[in-house]
């Protein structure tokens, strides 16, 4: 944890990772940050005790850098970093789509690179963080990019052809469950309750079953099958979202999700 980590691109997601690591034990003068805004910087600074500096200036001192900027930023960023990036520098993306060897083409021969698909959750520390090693990256390099994610949540490593599907599934998994909640919450005022007592209901029944879903170790259907009675209500219920498709809605959302996942790696921006 000695190690200067930078974290360059610092937003929303960014900063989460660095309230993590501090937590974790990190020493605010180990990490480093750069923003756009100076105004984003110093505010970074106030908030954390990391030292703001440039992006040339984090390529040349830290360890460990962490890009979190926009996949379409992504080329212009390593531009402006690959003359001062030596090959033993760890670069960790965390940008959508993009491969390792969109970096390892650009830096240094030899340069480790380890990508990571992260999500949302890391505001709450319950992300959960996709791994996986490019070609020059070691054990170690994965270890410590577990060790940078597990602050703020779980990892999982997975091969890079994997990374696609896993973008579809967690990357953007939050969202498909906000959606869920949003609907739920409008079927809820069309069935007479008000706006927050529905939101109340559905978002403790979601963290509930969230809760079982990690610790019973029961497979999903299996606790579907807990709560659906005969000619009750809930089998009413799934019938209803049978009827209308979900189930093939969901799967096709996902692949789609993938699918836009495969674009981003390929430089397509519309």
């Amino acid at each position: 944890m000695s190690q200067k980590v930078a974290v360059l691109g610092t937003g929303k997601i960014g900063e989460a990772l660095l309230s993590g690591m501090i937590r974790a034990g990190w020493a605010p003068a180990d990490l480093l940050v750069t923003a756009r805004r100076p105004e984003r910087a110093e505010e970074l600074r106030t908030r954390h005790g990391v030292t703001p500096v440039t992006n040339t200036e984090a390529a040349k001192t830290a360890d460990t850098l962490i890009l979190t900027v926009k996949p379409q930023d992504m080329g212009t960023l390593l531009d402006e970093l690959a003359p001062h990036v030596p090959a033993d520098r760890l670069v960790i993306s965390g940008a959508a789509g993009i491969p390792t060897s969109f970096f390892e083409e650009r830096l240094a021969s030899g340069t480790p690179v380890v990508r990571v698909m992260t999500n949302t959750p890391a505001l709450v520390d319950e992300a959960m963080s996709v791994i996986s090693a490019g070609t020059h990256a070691t054990e170690a390099h994965v270890a410590h990019a577990e060790a940078i994610f597990g602050a703020v949540g779980k990892t999982l490593r997975v091969p890079e052809s994997q990374q696609d599907a896993c973008t579809a599934l967690s990357g953007s998994g939050p969202a498909y469950f906000f959606y869920l909640v949003e609907a739920m919450t409008d079927a809820g005022i069309l069935l007479g309750l008000p706006r927050d007592k529905a939101h109340d209901l559905i978002v403790q029944s979601a963290i509930g079953a969230a809760v079982m879903l990690r610790d019973s170790g029961e497979h999903p259907v299996k606790l579907r099958e807990n709560v659906t009675s005969p000619a009750g209500t809930t089998i009413n219920a799934i019938r209803e979202l049978e009827n209308h498709g979900v189930r093939a809605a969901l799967i096709a959302a996902l692949e789609a999700a993938r699918d836009r996942s495969r674009e981003l790696a390929s430089g397509k921006k519309d």
